[in-house]
């Protein structure tokens, strides 16, 4: 067990204020892996005034300058790669393989994106009478989840210091280990003082107060429906620009002439990947009403190929949901969708065998689902998938809709013009067709109340960026 307990502020590791910490749990053995500081508004005002004062240079810095930045920072990443890994294996219980790989690896990636869009991004152009100018927003306040850690943070501090703005990132105090370590790596990579500034915390003690600071321009949340409406709220008062990545309920729309089976296993994969706590997961599986018994038993299929195990354990396909408190909110949905006669195919509340310990929820398929069953209308987070059925593609589309989320939206089959309506009528942020889910430069972000801006690529410069017009120059 290790202390992480400084935060990274204008440069250096200083001492938390308050002198609270809270232990990390491994959610596969439910021992205790980190103990972190959590911070308070005295802490949480030290890095905003940090960032405030580095932004009058850092926001005047040129390109040139910043992609020599973020090479530098590319540079450290890969150094201390195993180590984040490792991290993230630990503090929130992806397999090994997912660790290294997607969640990891997702992280470098957008720092890579960033560079390459800076390097050609107008941030100047000539419109009509006027010069529109692209300006760094300023002060933002990043504040990032537990379920894919590296990912939600590199995805709104690269783009952010490629643009110039100076950041505060408050990460998960559920799985904050990864974070730490990258604080080291930015560190390393000689990020100017007061830059980026990292303090840990609750949402109660350093979260809202980050999100209601007057010398904080923007905040860019990615977190729970309920907790950025919250954020929302907070940022009212001094009308500063709030990003909202949310909850989502994705329908997975397998057309009648699809390659069925392919389509099914695809999705029942797609639930079950990272233990089912991903926002864009494709929980709600539509399949015409006469095919509905074969895709419980392909469902099933997939459902008993996952192990389920230790993150550490090589063999490990689908490791513990991150904490307690998910853990029985998953268990307690399951338990509903029983009441509510939903038809259990496979999973349960059973504990996975040989598995005393740990936060271990069995790969679980419900059929026979109405889109008005709780399964169906609240965000599981869990490895837990939905099947129901519709009679015509009319209605598959309607109960796509008849949600407030709207993150993503699943279609399989093979012709292109009927795809290309369904895709037209799904009101979400993404449409990924047969598997097809873009790559690191498609904009990633949701309609409704699965959030309001776009993440990811040139897009994801967006939310940082003022547009100024200047007339009358010559």
């Amino acid at each position: 067990m290790k202390a992480y307990d400084k935060f990274y502020i204008n440069g250096q590791w200083v001492t938390a204020n308050s002198g609270v910490t809270v232990e990390v749990i491994n959610p596969s053995d439910e021992s205790t892996c980190g103990v972190i500081s959590l911070g308070n508004e005295v802490d949480l005002d030290n890095a905003v005034n940090a960032a405030y004062q580095a932004f009058t240079q850092y926001g005047l810095s040129s390109v040139n300058e910043r992609l020599e930045l973020l090479e530098s920072i590319i540079s450290a990443f890969k150094s201390r790669y195993n180590d984040i890994a490792d991290a993230i294996s630990m503090e929130m219980g992806a397999p090994t393989q997912l660790a290294v790989k997607a969640q990891t690896g997702s992280g470098l990636a957008h720092i890579k994106a960033a560079y390459k869009v800076l390097k050609d991004f107008k941030f100047k152009q000539a419109h009509g009478a006027s010069t529109i100018v692209k300006e760094p927003i300023g002060v933002c306040g990043l504040i990032t989840p537990w379920n894919w850690p590296l990912n939600q943070i590199t995805c709104k501090v690269a783009p952010a210091l490629a643009v110039g703005c100076t950041v505060v990132l408050k990460p998960s105090e559920i799985a904050p280990l990864s974070a730490y370590v990258f604080s080291e790596v930015m560190d390393q990579a000689g990020v100017p003082a007061g830059v980026y500034n990292l303090v840990n915390g609750d949402g109660v003690g350093v979260g809202s107060a980050l999100s209601s600071h007057p010398l904080v321009d923007m905040v860019s949340f990615t977190g729970s429906t309920r907790a950025g409406s919250l954020v929302a709220q907070n940022a009212a008062p001094t009308i500063k620009r709030v990003a909202q990545e949310l909850g989502g309920k994705s329908a997975n729309i397998i057309l009648p002439d699809a390659d069925f089976e392919r389509a099914v296993k695809q999705g029942a994969y797609g639930v079950f990947t990272n233990s089912g706590q991903s926002c864009n997961a494709p929980t709600r599986m539509l399949v015409p009403a006469e095919k509905i018994e074969q895709a419980e038993t392909i469902a099933a299929q997939v459902a008993h190929k996952i192990i389920v195990g230790p993150a550490s354990d090589e063999k490990t396909t689908m490791g513990p949901v991150v904490s307690e408190l998910q853990y029985n909110k998953i268990r307690r949905l399951i338990q509903v969708g029983i009441d509510e006669d939903a038809k259990l195919v496979t999973g349960g509340l059973q504990r996975p065998a040989g598995l005393e310990k740990g936060f271990f929820v069995m790969p679980t398929v419900f059929s026979q689902v109405s889109n008005d069953m709780t399964i169906a209308k609240e965000e599981i987070f869990g490895p837990v998938l939905s099947i129901i059925p519709y009679q015509n593609i009319d209605e598959a589309i309607a109960i796509a809709n008849d949600t407030p989320y709207g993150l993503a939206g699943y279609i399989q089959g093979t012709d292109n013009e009927v795809l290309g309506y369904v895709a037209s009528r799904i009101r979400a942020g993404n449409i990924n067709i047969n598997g097809n889910t873009g790559d690191i430069m498609t904009p990633f972000g949701g309609y409704k109340q699965s959030g309001n801006g776009r993440e990811w690529g040139e897009h994801g410069f967006d939310d940082y960026l003022e547009i100024k017009a200047i007339s009358g120059l010559n």
